[in-house]
């Protein structure tokens, strides 16, 4: 293999020293090892970010992270993900992606463009058309779908309306598509296109799982001792539907040995906050280092995942969080669907029914009164089907299939 140049542009790919959406650097990383050269293209600021580059008054910095070259973009900063001022980034971002080939180290021999906000997709297939590469959309987040269905906005804004067309637009062009949802083929469906979708999940980092650290002494003295301990790991955000989490501990005040901890950050915590203020099982730990998550998760007996009964998770869901109580041997409890997903594959995967805090609280108790062997067993497979099935290895290999079977032909 001729080291092939891959560019992968997602305005929000950060790190784990800079935070949040690692997707792309474990890919990167994992296909660097196996002999490409990868540019991630990314903001300089974003809300997911904990950590900013320092762009030295330039309009494009690189930065080499682990031998992947980083290209960042100097945009506008704004206050929180609901400023107008996002929207201005949303644009200054793809207009600046037209002038990337006269600042790329290495001219790419194919261009993956990553979801969210459709713009710059837009603008990156017409840099691949210079370029005269292929253009691969991967879709993590459907928008403007998510903006209707879980952010309440009206479709037919006159901002969804641009983004729905600029979504048409990326899907209709895009050489091949990829998607970490199970269903999205029945999404473009429903738009009318007849395109194949090549699914490539979420997963973990072996390296990363090789350097956990252990819990700072005052974090590991939050958590009881002695107690059934059901965990929740991640972002309080309105999608995650934590609040039924909360209501089922509310059903189980009873049950004195079982307590329920929430880890980490988002703007629904204060909410959180004030509807448990009166619970004593319930435990709300601040935000973690992601190195030191399998270590909390080593504390808890299982874990929960929540999402809204909405259309949006209809065709598919594919949260890190999984794949790290996988990982951490954990069983864990997630919202019941008729539709398809590898969630019902999993033995260590209990579904309790999506709105009712009742059905949670009699899923934790089916859990409680298993043989503790039989939970160990249940979380060790797990373990193994990450394993086969979702290391950024494996993940990176699926898309080096593409690269060989549709792309560099």
């Amino acid at each position: 293999m001729d080291n092939k140049n891959i560019m992968i542009v997602n305005e929000y790919a950060g790190t784990p020293e800079y935070g949040m959406i690692h997707r792309h650097y474990y890919l990167a990383k994992e296909l660097v090892k196996k002999g490409y050269r990868v540019t991630v293209v990314s903001a300089s600021y974003s809300h997911l970010l904990n950590k900013y580059p320092n762009m030295e008054n330039k309009k494009y910095k690189y930065e080499d992270i682990d031998g992947i070259d980083f290209l960042w973009i100097n945009v506008n900063r704004y206050d929180g993900a609901n400023d107008k001022k996002r929207v201005l980034k949303w644009f200054n971002f793809a207009f600046k992606m037209l002038s990337l080939d006269k600042v790329v180290k290495y001219k790419p021999d194919v261009i993956i463009w990553s979801s969210s906000a459709q713009f710059s997709g837009v603008t990156t297939y017409y840099l691949a058309k210079k370029l005269k590469i292929k253009f691969i959309l991967e879709v993590r987040d459907i928008w403007p779908l998510t903006l209707t269905d879980v952010g309440s906005i009206s479709p037919k804004h006159s901002l969804i309306r641009l983004m729905s067309l600029a979504e048409k637009f990326v899907i209709r062009k895009a050489d091949v598509i990829v998607s970490n949802l199970q269903n999205y083929e029945n999404y473009i469906k429903e738009l009318g296109f007849n395109k194949k979708v090549h699914w490539i999940s979420n997963g973990v980092d072996l390296d990363e799982m090789n350097q956990v650290k252990p819990l700072d002494k005052e974090i590991e003295a939050l958590v009881p001792k002695d107690k059934f301990i059901v965990g929740h790991t991640g972002k309080m955000g309105v999608t995650n539907a934590v609040k039924l989490f909360i209501d089922a501990a509310k059903e189980m005040q009873e049950y004195k040995d079982i307590v329920f901890v929430l880890v980490g950050d988002g703007n629904e915590k204060p909410m959180l906050q004030e509807e448990a203020k009166d619970l004593n099982n319930v435990v709300f730990i601040p935000l973690i280092p992601k190195t030191q998550v399998q270590s909390i998760l080593a504390l808890f007996d299982i874990c929960y995942i929540g999402w809204k009964e909405k259309r949006l998770y209809t065709y598919g869901v594919s949260p890190n969080k999984i794949y790290d109580y996988m990982y951490a041997q954990k069983p864990f409890i997630y919202p019941k669907s008729k539709f398809r997903t590898f969630l019902k594959e999993l033995p260590c995967a209990f579904s309790a029914d999506i709105n009712d805090p009742v059905s949670i609280k009699n899923t934790i108790l089916k859990l409680y009164n298993m043989p503790k062997e039989e939970r160990i067993k249940v979380g060790k497979q797990g373990r193994e089907y990450v394993l086969k099935h979702f290391t950024y290895n494996n993940l990176a290999e699926k898309y080096i299939d593409i690269f060989e079977k549709e792309i560099f032909l």
